[in-house]
Formats: C-alpha cells, structure tokens, sequence
C-alpha cells in the first residue's frame, strides 16, 4: 500500500522549482500518484510509460539546450520494451551522470546491489511512502547542486600545495597538519603570493573584525607555520617578513 503523507511534509517550493524530473513507470496508479505529488512541490515532471518512450525523451533531451535537461530520473525496474536496468546502463555508457531513483517491487540485496552497481544513486522498494520518495529525490538534487558548484582552485607554490575544499595542505609531498587559523592563514598568503599583509589586515581575514586581543598574536601563528613549511625556519624561502609593513607569501 502507497501512502501518500505530503500534507504532514513542508514543502520545498523554493529550492526545487527549477528542476526537471523524468518519471519512467509503467503503473498508471504509481505514474499519476507520483506526478501529482512532485508537481505539487514545484517540480516540473515528464512522464513515460515504457523503457521505449523514456529512452526517447532522453536522447531527445540530449539534442536541447543544456536548461531542458532532466535533473533526476525516477526509473522503474521492470519496464516493458527496455527494462530499467537497460536504461540506466545505457546512461551510464553514454556519460550521463544524470541522478537515478530506482523503484522495483524486488527488494533483495542481490537486486539493490545490482540496481547500484549498474549506475542507480538510490534504490527505493516498493511499497514505498510518498513523502520518503520526495526526500530522497531532494537529496539527490541537492547532492547534484553542490557537486556542481564551482571548486576552489588549488592553490600551488614551489612546493606546497594547498587544497581549499579538503582543508588539506602538501609540503614537499608530504601532508602536514595545520590548525585552523594556521590553514585559513596560509590559505590568504597563498591566494595573494608577494602581496604584503600588515597585522591588522591578517587579523581581519583570518580572525575577523570582531577579534579582540594582541596583534602579536600574529607573529605567533606565522612562527608555528613557518616551522611546519620551511626547512629552515630561521631563514624563511615562503613567509617573509618585509620590516616595517608585515608579512608576503613568497
């Protein structure tokens, strides 16, 4: 039995109303119900009845612009003319990282492994609740959204290399292990190499303007990350002091 809980579950209106989601279920009860339900969240839905049709929007989809392109696919398992597992194979071998929810009334291991292992991000048996179905869909959504947010870039000099996303730092091939402020330190000089920082500007954007303390404090951190960079900390080749105005990263 499908329940459908939508009224108990806040709607996201706002966060999904731009994505496009293709729905493949030869059920026309489950094919309603679920257009109904995911409409009713703001997103815009595409239906098919058989593996045939959902293959054809998809290469169809592939011709349009890159705005039109479906952002999750709901894909039932057994489908009629080209089952669910032939879809998303096909996906697959065609680079297409498109998001998968796969339904199937089978709910072995074996089957939930082999609907993963064939390119499926998520696996849902049925009978399956409505509302654990739209939060599974947006977190596949969100999951999307932030692995296309642009990176960082990484950041290299001689030979440190410093990591933004994985908050990770290479010094001469070797992982060293900076605390916070020193990371977010070395982070400043190094997206600014040769620019001269005083104090009080090191202070702002590591510490905060709200900081309240000696400026000394400074010196202290500079003193521990020289020792985790240089090999001669005494005679520093990264952290130079540049008297009378501060500090500059190469």
């Amino acid at each position: 039995m499908y329940t459908n809980e939508l009224s108990k579950y806040p709607s996201n209106t706002e966060f999904v109303q731009t994505s496009r989601i293709l729905v493949v279920e030869d059920e026309e009860l489950i094919r309603e119900m679920l257009l109904m339900a995911l409409e009713g969240e703001g997103y815009v839905v595409v239906t098919a009845s058989d593996g045939r049709s959902a293959v054809d929007y998809l290469k169809a989809n592939e011709s349009n612009l890159s705005e039109n392109n479906f952002d999750l696919v709901i894909l039932d398992l057994m489908l009629p003319q080209i089952n669910g597992l032939d879809i998303c194979r096909f996906l697959r071998q065609q680079g297409n990282p498109v998001p998968i929810l796969m339904l199937s009334a089978k709910g072995s291991e074996t089957d939930r492994v082999l609907g993963l292992e064939v390119g499926a991000d998520d696996y849902l048996t049925k009978p399956f609740s409505v509302r654990e179905l739209v939060a599974r869909c947006r977190a596949l959504l969100r999951r999307q959204r932030l692995s296309a947010l642009p990176q960082s870039p990484v950041l290299q000099y001689k030979e440190v290399t410093l990591y933004p996303q994985e908050c990770r730092v290479l010094v001469r091939g070797q992982q060293v292990n900076l605390s916070p402020k020193e990371f977010r330190l070395l982070e400043v000089f190094m997206s600014y190499a040769r620019r001269v920082w005083s104090r009080e500007q090191l202070l702002d954007q590591v510490w905060g303007p709200d900081f309240v303390g000696d400026s000394k404090t400074v010196d202290v951190h500079i003193r521990w990350l020289r020792e985790k960079l240089e090999k001669d900390p005494s005679h520093p080749e990264y952290i130079v002091t540049v008297r009378g105005f501060g500090y500059r990263f190469g």
